[in-house]
């Protein structure tokens, strides 16, 4: 990446590239085509919080986007919850919501804003889903800030499911996984895609080694934590809250 942190994407920035893109994340098959493995993620993280929450009543789905992955949740559980959903961009929430009124019979509200800064309950739920929203996240402080409040938001017991691209600690190696991205974006959409998505992942996004983020969440409180796919520079893991 070369563009220093901070002058990267301001809050606003984002929101505004997301409120015009509402379309496109609006179908689970094809709402992620320039992430590595999307549809597989999607379906680990579904079938983890599943099997590590046999019983739902709240879900918090953060950077919900048009909801993808909360409405994936819901068609394989078998049952109704209540849903949070929580997003920079108000048409997205409002995409979301419509689609979700559609599977759900559970109460669902939208949170307008930062996750950081919303007003959500303490140990108020039992599975939380971040998809394609940590990587904005800046310096270290603003990611254990955000760890930290993401563990206290969960009843013991309760487990946080994140699919996301991830930096690697050692550069060589992040070269090459980068350069297997490059490879995947040219044969998805030709070189002229490959370095528009470049040019906006250096513009906007952050993202931190997985084994950075594994290790912050052990940092914060969480008890145990999970891998559950990578490829590149895209990954699929969790991590759960202990029962007091």
């Amino acid at each position: 990446m070369k563009t220093p942190l901070s002058q990267k994407s301001t809050i606003d920035d984002i929101r505004v590239r997301f409120d015009q893109d509402v379309e496109r994340f609006s179908n689970l098959e094809t709402g992620q085509t320039a992430t590595i493995d999307a549809p597989m993620a999607m379906e680990l993280i579904t079938q983890a919080a599943i099997s590590a929450t046999p019983e739902i009543v709240r879900c918090l789905d953060i950077g919900c986007g048009a909801g993808n992955n909360t409405i994936k949740l819901l068609r394989e559980y078998s049952g109704d919850f209540d849903c949070d959903l929580c997003d920079l961009s108000e048409p997205m929430l409002k995409r979301a919501e419509e689609r979700l009124s559609l599977e759900t019979s559970g109460t669902i509200r939208k949170f307008h804003g930062d996750v950081r800064e919303l007003p959500l309950e303490e140990e108020g739920y039992d599975l939380i889903l971040a998809a394609a929203v940590l990587h904005h996240l800046r310096d270290e402080r603003d990611w254990e800030t955000t760890f930290t409040k993401i563990y206290s938001l969960l009843r013991p017991g309760g487990s946080i499911w994140i699919t996301d691209m991830v930096s690697h600690e050692n550069e060589k190696i992040h070269a090459i996984m980068w350069k297997r991205y490059a490879d995947y974006l040219t044969d998805l959409g030709g070189k002229e895609y490959q370095e528009k998505v470049f040019a906006y992942i250096d513009k906007e996004d952050s993202p931190r080694p997985l084994t950075f983020q594994l290790d912050l969440m052990k940092k914060v409180g969480f008890e145990n934590t999970e891998i559950l796919h990578k490829n590149s520079c895209f990954a699929a893991f969790g991590a759960y809250k202990g029962v007091k």
